[in-house]
């Protein structure tokens, strides 16, 4: 096997059970806030904590690959990432669950590392498809929805080796154990002479490129495919709970129908992204996430019409029953997807020598989404009353990202092709195509937009 593939099926299981530790509270929360009591707003800020955690992180986790290598810092992180993990299991109150939350969110900031480590490793015409199989790793999103249910119900009550409790309390144990052999492996099987991108380029020179407003709007582009993605996974069994009155287990097997898709099409977004092109694969993912989202939000109901003798009728029932909505949600699922991995295609094509920092503030960006938007789903909700509202906000985003990237399409073709404005559908009459100026670039537009 060699170095590249090596590099890339380690860091892959890496940032798998690193994403399954980072989002564990989805299901973890459920029982916890039966245990302590807490109220939905105050569990929303346990997710959100270690959310945040796992994305402030991202830009200097990213420079810091490209400086002094990813293996190295990959394996800091699973051993930095195993102790709080381990202390979770020892949480008695709401204010120590939320300190060990915010820590054990630390591992959401190995995908920043795992960008950079393949980057460096793998030829630019190869980076959108294994850029996707690493990203895939936001399938271990789904690993607690599994284990975590039956596992609960299954040990509930029991005491094991050094007093370990059964229950709730048993899966953070199995992830310190797990993170802690992983990073293990990582030191024995990948390449000892790493691959350094970045290791000769001054600090400055690395975070120049954050000052471009591209970046800025690819970042806005991530909170929408992947901060948002974040925020479903550990809102929707919640969601499953009290709106469908499903039961925990049920509820973590369907959110695995949103999560599966969106993690593991990934690779085909990068393979998307390099065939056809990155723009292309957006225009396709904002397009189904505005008309799926944009179904979801209608709340269930009825118009009422009151006429002038007094009478009272109803008119346009809605109702979204289970079936259908997890049908949609699963769409929604593909195309964030498709959309995560086009996003990450554009940054090795726009700026090779600082993947590590541009990955890391466009993944932090995402992330910070995902740490927004789960308290901004529960607050909607206690003021508008309706479970749906969370979907009315994933539209709005969407909406604004769509708006976004269009109009900078139609300005950067303009600014190509200045004589094309006012001819949309027919050719400009006697208009012959110029040949391309002296030392104008070969590069297709879609590269540049």
């Amino acid at each position: 096997m060699s170095g590249r593939t090596r590099v890339l099926v380690l860091s892959s299981l890496a940032f798998t059970v690193m994403f399954a530790v980072w989002l564990m509270f989805g299901i973890l929360g459920i029982p916890i806030q039966k245990e302590l009591g807490l109220s939905d707003v105050e569990l929303a800020w346990v997710s959100a904590v270690a959310v945040l955690n796992g994305s402030l992180w991202r830009l200097p986790a990213g420079m810091l690959a490209d400086r002094v290598g990813g293996r190295k810092v990959m394996v800091a992180m699973l051993l930095a990432t195993a102790v709080p993990a381990l202390l979770v299991s020892r949480a008695t109150s709401y204010g120590m669950l939320l300190l060990l939350a915010f820590l054990v969110g630390f591992a959401g900031n190995s995908f920043s590392v795992g960008v950079a480590w393949n980057s460096a490793w793998t030829p630019r015409e190869h980076q959108g498809l294994a850029l996707g199989v690493f990203g895939a790793g936001n399938v271990g999103a789904s690993v607690t929805k599994f284990i975590g249910p039956p596992l609960i119900a299954g040990t509930a009550g029991a005491t094991y080796v050094f007093g370990i409790e059964g229950g709730w309390r048993l899966v953070p144990v199995i992830y310190a154990v797990l993170l802690v052999l992983l990073a293990l492996l990582t030191m024995g099987l990948t390449p000892r002479h790493d691959r350094v991108a970045g290791a000769e380029t001054p600090l400055p020179e690395m975070l120049r490129p954050l000052r471009q407003l591209r970046v800025w709007r690819f970042g806005l582009y991530y909170v929408a495919v992947f901060g948002a993605y974040v925020a479903l996974s550990a809102w929707l069994p919640k969601y499953y709970v009290d709106t469908f009155g499903v039961s925990l287990g049920t509820a973590a097997l369907l959110t695995a129908t949103f999560i599966f898709p969106a993690s593991l099409l990934r690779p085909f977004g990068g393979w998307v992204s390099d065939r056809f092109g990155a723009r292309r694969a957006m225009y396709l993912t904002f397009a189904v996430m505005l008309v799926v989202s944009g179904i979801l939000m209608m709340p269930n109901g009825h118009l009422v019409i009151e006429h002038a003798d007094g009478r009272e009728t109803e008119h346009l029932a809605y109702a979204l029953g289970l079936v259908p909505f997890v049908a949609l949600v699963f769409v929604l699922g593909c195309a964030m997807g498709i959309g995560k991995a086009a996003v990450y295609k554009h940054i090795p094509e726009y700026f090779p020598g600082s993947v590590g920092a541009v990955g890391g503030l466009v993944g932090m960006l995402g992330g910070l989404g995902g740490f927004f938007l789960p308290p901004l789903f529960a607050y909607t909700k206690a003021w508008s009353g309706f479970p749906s509202s969370t979907f009315f906000v994933l539209f709005l985003l969407t909406l604004g990202c769509f708006g976004w990237m269009h109009v900078t399409v139609v300005s950067m073709l303009h600014a190509e092709s200045p004589q094309l404005t006012d001819h949309f559908e027919q050719p400009i009459p006697g208009h012959i195509p110029d040949a391309p100026p002296v030392g104008a670039t070969n590069q297709p537009v879609e590269a540049r937009a």
